[in-house]
């Protein structure tokens, strides 16, 4: 992989054949990617954090230490991924493969799934995210959660299984009331919920 001099890799990272990496990413020591990945420019992968096949991430991403992140999953722009979390991408793994006996492969097929973790979402310490489900825009998802089902934009989720508990402004502050239209006492923007689809301004 051609290497811009605007990339810092640190010499123990592990980075495989067709990961294209943006300008003025930082990808930390012994960082496992592997083949055809793309991650945006200004993002940081911490330390020990291994990112599977052909996975999508964009631009101005935090991925923290000890993160997994499996093939199936696309990170938008301006999302962070705390310490510790891992993703899912297999309802129903097994180690074997039923037909011949042996070890099952890990490559992408058929039954591999896809989540999404939509712009300016933060995905708390710890977190276990499960397959096929999107966590929305601007969602904060608390530290320790296991995340079973999609969460709307905007939604604050704790909890095993994540449950919603309120409201986060585009800025990370918790919104004061469970309202339509909600304003941030940090910031000042206005959130407003209209069928369920949460909007900022």
């Amino acid at each position: 992989m051609a290497r811009s001099p605007k990339i810092k890799i640190h010499p123990t990272a592990r980075i495989e054949e067709g990961v294209k990496i943006g300008e003025h990413t930082a990808i930390w020591d012994h960082v496992h990617i592997r083949k055809n990945t793309v991650l945006g420019h200004h993002c940081i992968v911490g330390e020990k954090t291994v990112i599977s096949y052909d996975v999508r991430i964009g631009n101005h991403v935090k991925i923290n230490s000890f993160v997994y992140i499996p093939t199936g999953v696309t990170i938008e722009d301006k999302v962070m991924i705390s310490a510790g979390c891992v993703f899912v991408n297999d309802k129903y793994p097994r180690a074997f493969d039923p037909a011949s006996g042996g070890l099952a492969d890990s490559s992408p097929n058929e039954e591999t799934l896809f989540t999404t973790v939509r712009e300016g979402a933060t995905v708390g310490a710890g977190c276990t995210i499960l397959a096929d489900l999107e966590i929305g825009r601007y969602a904060l998802v608390g530290a320790g959660s296991v995340v079973t089902k999609s969460v709307p934009e905007h939604a604050l989720m704790v909890g095993n299984p994540a449950r919603q508990i309120g409201w986060v402004c585009r800025c990370g502050q918790r919104l004061p009331a469970n309202k339509k239209t909600m304003k941030c006492g940090k910031c000042g923007k206005i959130t407003t919920v209209k069928n369920k689809n949460r909007t900022s301004k």
